[in-house]
């Protein structure tokens, strides 16, 4: 018999050192359609290899910029969906520490109102508080608890920030109340203060001692100069991750609009409600109208963010930068209830789209946003391998508590309503009557636009569809299943996702990307029998419970 000799374990590591290049295939390599004889390529067609484990998962950062300006403890944006994000989705998203973008298929004082909401949620000082004067009813401050969903509504002189502070006005004190009753005979008047000029900690720790659910900040001739809310502080304990300006501590907030003339009245009153961050929505970003729109914004409001898009090739995307793009969103086509490639035969894989305009776009500092085609943790993970910055979802938020629309049951199962913006059904999409007059009037006083009929239906402008006597649908409309609130569907993803970067050895999102660019996060090509072992088989039945 011939003997074999084997090496030493000792000298494993040093042997590695033989081979060319490290085990399976760099980046570039994965994305070269020439060696691997695919085209296109889909987040289902790869796999990353795994790295070294040296660090907790919990260690592991997900913090990342989705623009120049604009930083995010987690990868995840709401898309601008009439059944996906509103001002629920927007406001619990950003306490998870991602960004909601608000659908534009309403009217411009609807989705104004929205954004003034999620805007308001949380604050450090409030410099423009909602205010009453002493003359006003119960039933005013009834109003403005259901409208706005607060109490603790300061009562001055004049009705309004800047005068006079003389009590404040809890749900306690019109619980139970006349609703004509003037507010001067239920209102707290025994206040504890904080003087102007004080430091946003040292108006926490009166709040915290005094116990009070409201501090108002007034001047040395008592006038109402801020208001500090006591929820802020559990909401701050609550959600450490929440995506917040750094100076007014409001959570980050995002709406969509298009690129039509009618889209700039829009989005003076959305960045009046005090809009952080614009999505220009269109299909096909590549086009004269948000190439001028972009110039028209730039000009206009400086500082505001723009995302542009979509777009998938490298060419869209250099037309986009050239006018100041501060952000880019990839997809065309890839979304779950997206037709486009079918019916347009226009668009690209999502995988290669999201690696050949990232890596483009990397070269100018303009962060991008892979939009559409996310179906579970994993994707995630290869999107931000692939070069993006963070992932749009549509689908995957859809049939959480708090995306738009009411429950149902069907086929014995709960499940809402989702739609794309392409569907015939967003396209048909009737607005809402405006409220009545006495409403509306109580509601604009309490600093609420109330939204007028006749809008522009915004689905067909994303499509250019406008003036068609025919509407050709480029999504469908269907329903998914209840999939619970996001206080637990959010941090399953956070944490798959983190658990998902240990795997692969790298503490953060920034290294991975770094790490996949220098070839050091190595990637498999997978082929159809490959996918079918990754997934479950030989199995009678089985339960697939994703989190608990």
């Amino acid at each position: 018999m011939s003997s074999t000799t084997f090496l030493s374990p000792d000298q494993a590591l040093a042997t590695l050192k033989e081979y060319e290049s490290g085990d399976g295939l760099s980046l570039r390599e994965l994305m070269d359609t020439r060696r691997n004889g695919q085209g296109g390529l889909t987040y289902n067609d790869f796999l990353v290899l795994p790295g070294k484990i040296d660090f907790p998962a919990s260690e592991v950062s997900l913090q990342t910029k989705v623009t120049k300006k604009i930083t995010l403890n987690s990868p995840f944006l709401s898309s601008p969906m009439d059944t996906v994000t509103e001002t629920q989705m927007a406001i619990a998203i950003a306490l998870h520490g991602g960004l909601g973008i608000i659908h534009h298929n309403c009217s411009a004082q609807e989705q104004a109102a929205m954004v003034r909401k999620v805007k308001k949620y949380e604050n450090g000082f409030i410099t423009d508080p909602i205010c009453l004067g002493a003359g006003d009813l119960v039933e005013d401050a009834l109003e403005i608890k259901e409208k706005l969903g607060f109490g603790g509504i300061p009562i001055t002189e004049t009705g309004k920030v800047g005068g006079k502070l003389l009590g404040i006005v809890t749900g306690r004190d019109v619980q139970f109340r006349d609703a004509s009753a003037p507010l001067a005979d239920v209102m707290t008047t025994d206040l504890v203060t904080g003087n102007s000029g004080i430091s946003l900690q040292e108006a926490n720790q009166i709040i915290r001692d005094s116990k009070k659910g409201k501090l108002p900040i007034v001047d040395a001739q008592g006038n109402l100069v801020s208001l500090l809310a006591r929820s802020d502080l559990l909401k701050n304990q609550n959600f450490p991750l929440a995506s917040k300006l750094p100076e007014s501590k409001q959570l980050y907030c995002g709406a969509a609009i298009g690129t039509r003339e009618a889209d700039k009245d829009r989005l003076r009153l959305l960045v009046e409600a005090g809009l952080d961050v614009v999505v220009l929505d269109s299909s096909q970003g590549n086009s004269i109208y948000q190439i001028e729109f972009i110039q028209w914004i730039k000009s206009t409001f400086p500082d505001l963010q723009v995302i542009a898009g979509n777009v998938v090739t490298r060419e869209q995307a250099a037309q986009l930068i050239a006018v100041g793009a501060d952000a880019l969103r990839i997809g065309m086509g890839s979304g779950s209830i997206c037709i486009t490639q079918e019916v347009m035969a226009v668009g690209r894989p999502q995988g290669t789209a999201v690696f050949a305009v990232s890596e483009f776009a990397r070269k100018f500092g303009v962060p991008t946003i892979a939009d559409g085609g996310i179906q579970n943790v994993g994707h995630i993970a290869k999107a931000l391998a692939l070069g993006a910055s963070a992932v749009m979802m549509g689908g995957m938020l859809a049939g959480t508590t708090e995306s738009p629309g009411e429950y149902f049951y069907h086929e014995g199962k709960r499940v809402k309503t989702y739609r794309g913006m392409g569907s015939i059904e967003a396209m048909e999409h009737q607005k809402k009557k405006p409220a009545s007059g006495v409403v509306a009037a109580k509601v604009k006083a309490a600093g609420i636009s109330v939204a007028p009929s006749g809008d522009d239906n915004a689905a067909t402008a994303r499509y250019f569809s406008e003036a068609d006597a025919v509407k050709v649908a480029q999504g469908v409309s269907g329903d998914v299943v209840d999939k619970g609130p996001l206080s637990k569907f959010v941090p399953y993803l956070y944490t798959g996702l983190q658990h998902s970067l240990q795997d692969v050895g790298v503490k953060s999102v920034e290294l991975f990307r770094e790490g996949a660019d220098k070839g050091q996060v190595r990637f498999e090509l997978r082929t159809a029998s490959a996918q079918a072992e990754g997934g479950v088989s030989n199995l009678h039945s089985y339960t697939k419970r994703l989190f608990a």
